[in-house]
């Protein structure tokens, strides 16, 4: 007579074993209805799944994001079961979820074509509406080869051969459709209603360039149409801010092939970055820091004592003089180790600040490569504090108060945080993780800052937490990072004079609030569609003259906005000043400054913005004075 426990702490007792399907409906029949799923414990289970136990049950449904995932995982396989029907020769192999979505791979003796696409689409929706069952069966390790060899499955056959001996085999059918999966998935198929087949791409299988090449099948899926819909709304306007398209438009940056992943600035982009960087170094000498520079090519000895080469061997770009292996730099954190060992410290020289806006390379794989968001050449607005472990409290929760800060002046207010622990490849000892791990949780504790714990997913050397933004789409992008290291000190002979005169390693934490500049300055360009803020824009005001007459006058004015600091650019062409406006407003320069014969006859400038808005006529000491104080307030 098993207890079923729910969320709400309410009991329910059934005469015998009871499904979660049965459970759902003894609560009601609108929850049965709307059930996809079970929580046992911690573990996702079928509406099908018996409890012949007291257990702790929580019902599925797609108001839950493990709802969604439900979904998603379920859409790949009304994927898999489309593509079958259509195309018998095809073999399919996984389709796990993603975000916003899901994939599957296919071997097939053909390229899909998008008109393939629309047709499986279509098939798709034709079986949700069919409805099908789906049930979950288990098999024997044997029988589950036999059949899917049988089937010419071959790709089946051999992830079977290569799960654990203690793994059980489950199968799902769904009409004469079946595929191997753990599960869980929808009770039917027609719980699938709102899902969109994306694009076509190549994979190896099982991401090994020495195996097959198979085709990729990329889909969405959500609980609902209107989800869908704002979704795919939300991908028309990202390709809109797409920050490559803008860059080109507004002759920002490039990339090409002779330096994959490395950014060819041009002067705007360049004003940008530079832009950008002295804010953030501004306000790192106003938090303490000190600013340090190391070298681009280190002997490879320093990152085996780090544990880096271990850990990122491949990614390391490698060159060789006079017998010697070096390593391209990758990350700045055992060079500042170095500048903190020159001297002897006391502990009255901690907290020790190092910043460094550090150039890094990292062999990233060419078919990630992106734009701006995922370089090969990279510079971070790194710095590694060291201190005792009395400090990290404080250090943190000052680097965290600065983070928010920084976000905010760049326009972002919603900031997510997550708390990464171990992972199984590390170094250090347990008892080193436990303290390191509850230092930064008791930090995020004592600002009252709401986090998500993420097990497993801190960096090799310490746990670490992650603080990610929302742009005005609603993505998700992570940027910030504060890591607690007690050990890399202390690999590379890192030491401080404690109050007791004893010798003792100082607690580094590795922390960025931008991460990449390159990237974040990829995210800036998306997030306001290229109209950047006035104090970050390349061009901040555009002097345009009207006819000839005007040149001497417009060249003035510019000479005077130069002058104050102002990033300016005069448009003297002999064009119609409508021409003009409409190229610069398209070029997203925040101020429009026309000159006429009237503006030089009363010293005046005419003033419009570059949404449209017209702000009449001022003296140019008046406009200056108002766009300093623009500036200054990181307004506009």
């Amino acid at each position: 007579m098993p207890i079923i426990t729910l969320p709400d702490g309410s009991k329910r007792q059934f005469d015998g074993p009871v499904s979660v399907a049965q459970v759902a409906a003894d609560i009601g029949a609108g929850l049965a209805k709307a059930a996809l799923a079970g929580r046992v414990g911690d573990r996702l289970v079928d509406t099908s799944h018996l409890l012949a136990h007291d257990s702790e049950l929580a019902i599925i449904t797609e108001r839950d994001e493990q709802g969604l995932e439900v979904i998603r995982h379920s859409t790949a396989h009304l994927l898999a079961m489309a593509v079958k029907q259509l195309f018998a020769e095809a073999q399919v192999t996984i389709g796990p979820t993603i975000d916003n979505g899901f994939y599957y791979d296919f071997s097939f003796k053909r390229s899909f074509s998008p008109e393939d696409l629309t047709a499986i689409e279509e098939r798709m929706t034709e079986l949700a509406r069919a409805d099908y069952p789906v049930s979950r069966e288990v098999w024997s390790r044997a029988e589950a080869i036999a059949y899917f060899e049988g089937i010419g499955e071959a790709y089946k056959a051999e992830i079977i051969r290569d799960l654990p001996e203690s793994e059980e085999i489950s199968v799902y059918r769904q009409g004469d459709f079946l595929d191997l999966c753990r599960g869980p998935h929808v009770p039917t198929t027609g719980k699938l209603q709102a899902f969109k087949l994306m694009k076509l791409a190549g994979a190896y299988w099982r991401g090994d360039s020495k195996n097959e090449m198979l085709q990729r099948i990329y889909g969405t899926a959500w609980r609902n149409k209107k989800e869908l819909k704002d979704y795919l709304t939300r991908l028309e306007e990202a390709e809109k801010r797409d920050h490559r398209k803008i860059a080109k438009a507004q002759d920002l940056f490039h990339t090409q092939e002779e330096a994959p992943g490395m950014v060819f600035w041009h002067d705007k982009g360049w004003q940008i970055y530079l832009t950008v960087q002295q804010y953030i170094r501004d306000k790192l000498r106003q938090h303490g820091y000190q600013e340090v520079h190391t070298p681009q090519v280190i002997d490879r000895s320093l990152w085996e004592k780090s544990g880096h080469w271990d850990k990122f061997g491949d990614m390391i770009f490698t060159t060789h003089s006079e017998n010697r292996d070096y390593a391209i730099k990758p990350m700045n954190c055992p060079a500042h180790i170095q500048i903190y060992n020159q001297g002897i410290k006391s502990y009255r020289d901690l907290p020790l600040r190092l910043a460094e806006f550090g150039s890094c390379h990292r062999n990233e794989p060419s078919g990630t490569l992106h734009g701006l968001m995922r370089v090969r050449n990279f510079v971070q607005d790194d710095a590694h504090i060291f201190c005792t472990e009395g400090q990290i409290l404080a250090e943190v929760s000052d680097f965290t108060d600065l983070l928010f800060e920084v976000y905010k002046d760049f326009g972002f207010t919603e900031v997510l945080i997550k708390l990464s622990t171990r992972p199984e490849q590390r170094v250090g000892s347990d008892e080193t993780w436990d303290k390191a791990e509850k230092a930064l949780e008791d930090a995020l504790n004592s600002k009252g800052l709401a986090f998500e714990l993420q097990p497993g997913e801190g960096a090799f050397y310490g746990p670490k937490i992650e603080f990610s933004l929302k742009d005005c789409l609603e993505r998700v992008w992570q940027l910030g990072t504060i890591q607690l290291d007690f050990s890399m000190p202390e690999r590379l002979g890192a030491t401080y004079i404690a109050e007791d005169n004893s010798k003792q390693t100082p607690v580094m934490l590795h922390r960025a609030i931008l991460g990449s500049l390159e990237r974040f300055i990829g995210i800036l360009i998306e997030h306001y569609a290229g109209a950047l803020p006035l104090w970050l824009a390349p061009t901040q005001v555009v002097v345009m003259n009207i006819t000839d007459r005007q040149a001497e006058y417009a060249q003035g004015l510019a000479n005077l906005l130069s002058r104050q600091g102002i990033r300016v650019e005069i448009d003297l062409r002999n064009e119609k000043i409508g021409y003009k406006i409409r190229e610069h407003t398209l070029a997203k320069a925040p101020y429009l400054l026309v000159v006429g014969d009237r503006e030089v006859e009363q010293g005046q400038v005419a003033v419009r913005t570059r949404d449209g808005k017209d702000l009449g006529s001022m003296s140019p000491e008046t406009f200056i004075e108002d766009l300093n104080r623009s500036i200054a307030a990181r307004a506009g």
